[in-house]
């Protein structure tokens, strides 16, 4: 499970003034990890834009025996590390230039899902909570994995009801997995992974620091095609999630409110910037985000009318006499109502047209 590379990789990311790009680009020119790691500074700093600064780091044996301690610490809690190198990440996340160069994974991701990212305040209101609820419900046959970041607040009630209507749903963490944060969402987190997983690109010993969250942001709207969001204040972390979706060219939705709402107002001002589309309605949503399975497409494709429009009293004579006479011919039809049978013909033709009636052979008529 755990090779050498993974060893270097850890190393590597753990030195000084080494992020992902930078990472990537070291990585993409030597080969591995363990050729950067391996390689002779003098050689490192060929590198285009790599100066000796970044790479006075690189061989620290220090670095090497953290990642031999993360490691074991993978090993005994099951889990799985993530290579952006060796295509390990889901594919749309590892398309992003600043994509994780290692991401820590517990649990189960369905790489064959659709992702929806959705986010929002953490102070989610009852107006978010709703919305949340309704899209859940009406989505629920649809084949897709919600995407969250754990926190209270609108985090929180999207990944509860992703659970609720059994659609799997993705955590990704501000932090390392020897933390959980907020501890209020530990049990939640355990019933996340029954059905789905949770990432992170931070080693176990990071903490949830203020910066950590925004960065963690970017991975939520890198790994979906979409990203909702329910309610958001002016500059709040949902912003922040939206602008890394628009960076990548991902959809962004929001939903709209009240311009005296604070939590609306965010999304308010997406969607005047047209950084965001409105969301109007779940159904017209769902479609935009193309969850509709097969089936329900075709129905789509194809509706049937709901609602009948009134007969004229012609029209509601001649109906009534077809359905309590099935299969009845022109000639009777006619000398059942006493009128002539071309004053009777544009009507039958109507009825039909309004898929009330069949016409057969022989000028025979049913009701439907």
């Amino acid at each position: 499970m755990y090779k050498e590379e993974h060893l270097y990789s850890i190393a590597l990311r753990q030195c000084n003034f080494i992020g992902d790009i930078t990472f990537n680009k070291l990585v993409r020119n030597f080969g591995s990890a363990k050729n950067v790691w391996e390689t002779a500074k003098k050689e490192l700093a060929k590198t285009h834009g790599v100066g000796k600064k970044i790479i006075s780091d690189i061989g620290n044996s220090e670095h090497l025996k953290f990642a031999e301690r993360e490691i074991n610490f993978c090993k005994k809690n099951q889990i799985k590390i993530n290579l952006r190198h060796q295509k390990d990440l889901p594919f749309l996340l590892n398309e992003c230039d600043d994509a994780p160069a290692i991401l820590y994974q517990k649990g189960n991701f369905n790489p064959d899902l659709k992702c929806v990212s959705i986010v929002g305040t953490r102070n989610i209101t009852s107006y978010g909570k709703k919305f949340i609820e309704d899209f859940f419900a009406e989505t629920k046959l649809c084949k897709y994995q919600s995407v969250s970041g754990l926190a209270l607040g609108a985090d929180k009630e999207v990944h509860e009801n992703s659970l609720k209507m059994e659609v799997p749903t993705v955590a990704v963490l501000a932090h390392g997995f020897q933390t959980l944060y907020p501890s209020k969402n530990r049990q939640l987190s355990e019933k996340i992974l029954e059905n789905g997983c949770l990432f992170t690109e931070f080693n176990s010993m990071r903490k949830p620091d203020r910066e950590n969250f925004i960065q963690r942001n970017r991975i939520v709207a890198g790994i979906s095609s979409s990203t909702i969001v329910v309610e958001t204040a002016f500059g709040g972390g949902s912003i922040s999630t939206a602008t890394f979706a628009n960076q990548y060219n991902r959809d962004v939705f929001a939903l709209p409110g009240k311009i005296t709402d604070k939590y609306s107002q965010g999304c308010n001002q997406l969607i005047f910037q047209n950084k965001a589309s409105a969301i109007s309605t779940i159904k017209d949503l769902s479609e935009s985000l193309g969850l509709c399975p097969n089936s329900l497409n075709m129905e789509e494709l194809f509706p049937q009318s709901t609602f009948s429009i009134p007969l004229t009293e012609n029209q509601e004579e001649i109906y009534r006499v077809i359905a309590d006479h099935p299969q009845i011919t022109l000639d009777d039809l006619s000398g059942k109502i006493l009128l002539a049978s071309h004053k009777i013909l544009p009507v039958i033709l109507e009825l039909e047209l309004l898929g009330k009636i069949k016409s057969f052979s022989g000028r025979q008529f049913v009701a439907l």
